[in-house]
């Protein structure tokens, strides 16, 4: 199977880990920004594509993706399906 956003994926999981950061300084770059528990919490995990993951928010039922960084392993940069 053909992965079309492989590379896409790869280069920005690369990107995303070389410049991990603190949840302040994700904050200030993303906006809302969650941990793995805060995550469960809030979102219902439908996939991981790393470094995406694709999510249903519990309350609302929309659906989405997040990116995220491994270590420290922090969810940000909310973007609604259209």
């Amino acid at each position: 199977m053909n992965d079309e956003t492989e590379t896409y994926r790869r280069a920005r999981f690369h990107e995303l880990n070389e410049e991990a950061a603190a949840r302040l300084e994700l904050e200030e770059r993303h906006g809302q920004v969650w941990s793995t528990e805060e995550l469960r919490g809030q979102f219902e995990v439908l996939t991981f594509a790393a470094p995406f993951v694709i999510v249903r928010d519990r309350k609302s039922t929309k659906r989405g993706t997040l990116e995220f960084q491994h270590s420290p392993r922090f969810y940000f940069n909310w973007q609604e399906d259209r």
